[in-house]
């Protein structure tokens, strides 16, 4: 039976039987991953856990119209959509990564105490970064210093091109410039 196949089945058939009080989500993605792993020889690295979770309605909606059914043709397409929505994911998440890395090897020794505090904790939300940007006052809360340092800080980010920076007064909001980009979208993006 084809990877992706075998992993579907095996994912809907084991939430079906829901064997355990606590617990089937996990261990019925666990099983899918394990499933596909099984088939290439070695571990997929996809967040199909994380994947689910973000479009989690959609999955317990796909799986109670199929569980009455048992239908599985239905459930294999949205099961493969969302191994390669789980795979765009992983992909987007190396890619930032890397950017990551390249980001870091650009402005190595050129950021201050406080601007590399306020790098890192952006780095820490994601590729999507802070929802709606890091603002000022984000850069005060994380930093603890005064509005003029602040401020100095914010423009010497972006003078370097470590920001980039929208809006105007109180709707400016900074982002991450990875390779010349914003980092603005969802977990993908960059």
């Amino acid at each position: 039976m084809p990877a992706l196949t075998r992993a579907g089945i095996g994912h809907l058939y084991f939430e079906s039987i829901h064997p355990f009080e606590d617990g089937n989500g996990r261990i019925g993605r666990t099983l899918a991953e394990k499933s596909l792993a099984q088939n290439i020889g070695q571990p997929t690295l996809i967040a199909l856990a994380h994947t689910i979770e973000q479009h989690r309605k959609a999955y317990y909606d796909q799986l109670e119209i199929h569980q009455q059914t048992l239908d599985v043709t239905d459930w294999l397409v949205y099961f493969a959509e969302t191994i390669i929505a789980a795979q765009q994911t992983t992909l987007g998440r190396v890619a930032f990564h890397i950017a990551k890395a390249h980001f870091y090897d650009r402005f190595r020794d050129k950021l201050n105490e406080r601007q590399e505090k306020v790098i890192a904790r952006l780095f820490r939300e994601g590729p999507g970064g802070f929802t709606g940007g890091l603002s000022a006052e984000n850069y005060l809360a994380i930093t603890g210093t005064s509005r003029p340092t602040a401020t100095r800080d914010l423009h010497d980010l972006v003078e370097q091109g470590a920001l980039t920076r929208t809006g105007e007064r109180r709707y400016t909001r900074y982002y991450l410039n990875l390779q010349g980009t914003a980092a603005k979208s969802g977990d993908g993006g960059m």
